[in-house]
C-alpha cells in the first residue's frame, strides 16, 4: 500500500508513505477494487479500505461524527488531518460542527483551503497551517482519536469533489499500534509544529508565518525527515 506512486520522474521532489502488509482483509479489499477497476466488480463495500467514489466521504463523515460523540463523553477530541486541498463542503461542516462541540482540530492544508479557522462560535478550535518547501508531501495522514482508541488512515485522497466522486480513490488503516504511534509522532505530529516553512491560516484567508515561540527551538519539519530518515530503522 502506498499513499502515491513509484515514478522515477517524481521521486527527486514528491515525498510518499509505503506500507507493506500481510493483513488478508486488505489483500482481499485490493483484490476486489482491482476486479471493480477492470469491470468484474460493482463492489463498493469493502472490509478496511475507504473506497471512492462510494463510501469515504461517508466514512470520514461518521468519524467526525464519532470523535465529537467520544468528546461529549470524555472531553478528549482531537483531530488531525494533512492533506493538500480541502474543499467539499459536507466534510468542512463536519469540522465546523466537531469545533462547535469543543473538539480540537489541527489541520494541515499545503494548497487550497476553503475552511475558515478561528471564526468565534464557529471554527475557534480549528488550527491550519500550510508548508511549502524542498518536497511537495504527497501523503494525506486522517488521524481520529476515538477516545484513545486511536485510528489513522493513509492514502491520496483530498477532500475535494474531484477525490471523493469522480476519481478512484482509497484510504488505508494502520492497525500495528506501534507504526501508528510512529506515523503521528515522527510524520504528522512533526510537521505540525514546524516552525520555520508553516504559515498559519487566519479567519480572514490571509496567511501568516510562523514563528518559534521565545524559547523555543526552530524546526523544520523537511530538514527534521531528511536528517532522522532512519530513525524507524534504528529502532529495531
Amino acid at each position: 500500500m502506498s499513499t502515491g506512486n513509484y515514478n522515477d520522474v517524481t521521486a527527486r521532489l514528491y515525498t510518499d508513505i509505503g506500507f507493506f502488509t500481510c493483513d488478508p482483509d486488505i489483500g482481499a479489499d485490493v483484490s476486489d477494487l482491482f476486479n471493480a477497476l477492470t469491470g468484474y466488480s460493482t463492489k463498493q463495500e469493502y472490509r478496511k479500505l475507504l473506497v471512492a467514489p462510494g463510501v469515504m466521504r461517508k466514512e470520514i463523515l461518521n468519524r467526525i461524527e464519532r470523535e465529537i460523540e467520544r468528546h461529549q463523553e470524555r472531553g478528549d477530541g482531537y483531530l488531525a488531518f494533512k492533506m493538500n486541498a480541502l474543499v467539499d463542503r459536507a466534510c468542512i461542516q463536519a469540522l465546523y460542527r466537531a469545533s462547535q462541540a469543543g473538539v480540537k482540530v489541527d489541520l494541515q492544508v499545503r494548497g487550497i483551503c476553503c475552511l475558515r479557522p478561528g471564526v468565534p462560535r464557529v471554527s475557534e478550535n480549528i488550527t491550519v497551517t500550510s508548508i511549502v518547501g524542498r518536497f511537495l508531501e504527497h501523503p494525506r495522514l486522517y488521524y481520529f482519536h476515538n477516545g484513545g482508541e486511536d485510528e489513522m488512515l493513509l492514502g491520496s485522497a483530498d477532500l475535494m469533489p474531484r477525490n471523493l466522486d469522480r476519481r478512484v480513490e482509497q484510504l488505508f488503516p494502520v492497525e500495528d499500534a506501534r507504526l501508528r504511534d510512529a506515523v503521528r509522532a515522527q510524520i504528522l505530529g512533526i510537521h505540525l509544529r514546524d516552525n520555520v516553512q508553516a504559515r498559519r491560516l487566519l479567519p480572514d484567508g490571509s496567511y501568516e508565518r510562523v514563528h518559534p515561540e521565545p524559547g523555543e527551538p526552530e524546526l523544520d519539519s523537511q530538514s527534521w525527515m531528511i536528517e532522522h530518515r532512519g530513525i524507524w530503522h534504528s529502532e529495531e
